[in-house]
């Protein structure tokens, strides 16, 4: 039989920091412990059925599978997201979009937003977490995303958002909003990334969108018109270098103070602009 220490070790052994890191996420998965306890208990001996579950991990995430996937939740914000393979996995930097939009939600208002292509939820959730007196509809063209989504709100307890299904701003009706959020797809559909990585085992809608990446972006500039009242914002996650396209495109609809905004990497992450 083998301790925590021995496990992490070869694991660590076999790879780098990161390794070792994520050999600790899948061990305290298993053991039902937090990583913290790993540290003080480092001499305890697992029994043979967890230390083949274990293995059994480490060799699925060997192979690519993303580590959200195999312990079944992510961080984001402040919250612990239920996730699966219907879902994007949340990302650190789409935390810059939930940073924005509360910028610009004032406390204790009846603010109305929407979040396009919700996935697990994350961005609506962070969202109307913070902001207890908006109401959010998270919208998705995915039953399977949208009953993640539903979980993760009944878990938290956030009862200011609902769901919808539909394509982007086809599933909102007739509804209008004072912003419209969306962490859209927007890899290029040849692009090699596609197929190296964690990329290879998420959702191909969530993350291609056309020849140039940017046809979901385009199909959401051009109708979120329509849906937001005076003054509204449209923010949009998008890839590093599409900061220029996505503010030409917000330009010609006619959205004002249009700008790009970095990630914590300095790459362009978010534009957006407001309605007349």
């Amino acid at each position: 039989m083998v301790s925590v220490r021995e496990l992490l070790h070869a694991a660590a052994a076999r790879g780098d920091v990161e390794a070792r890191h994520e050999a600790e996420i899948l061990l305290g998965h298993v053991l039902q412990r937090e990583r913290a306890w790993l540290f003080t208990h480092a001499d305890f001996v697992p029994d043979q059925a967890q230390v083949d579950r274990y293995n059994e991990l480490m060799k699925e995430r060997q192979r690519g599978e993303p580590i959200a996937y195999l312990v079944g939740h992510r961080g984001f914000w402040t919250l612990d997201l239920l996730v699966t393979p219907d879902v994007l996995v949340p990302r650190a930097e789409t935390e810059l979009l939930v940073e924005l939009a509360l910028a610009r939600i004032p406390l204790g208002v009846g603010f109305r937003i929407a979040d396009l292509g919700t996935g697990s939820g994350a961005i609506a959730l962070a969202i109307a977490g913070d902001r207890p007196h908006a109401r959010v509809l998270a919208t998705d063209a995915s039953c399977a995303a949208l009953a993640v989504a539903t979980a993760n709100a009944q878990r938290l307890g956030i009862d200011n958002v609902e769901f919808a299904e539909g394509d982007w701003c086809a599933a909102l009706g007739s509804r209008m909003f004072e912003m419209i959020v969306s962490n859209p797809p927007y890899i290029a559909a040849a692009d090699a990334h596609l197929g190296q990585g964690d990329l290879r085992f998420e959702p191909p809608a969530a993350l291609a969108s056309g020849v140039d990446g940017l046809d979901a972006i385009r199909q959401i500039i051009d109708t979120a018109p329509r849906h937001l009242a005076g003054g509204g914002w449209l923010l949009l996650e998008h890839g590093y270098h599409q900061g220029v396209a996505v503010r030409d495109l917000l330009a010609k609809h006619g959205f004002q103070a249009t700008q790009t905004w970095q990630d914590l990497a300095d790459h362009d992450r978010i534009s957006g602009g407001h309605r007349p």
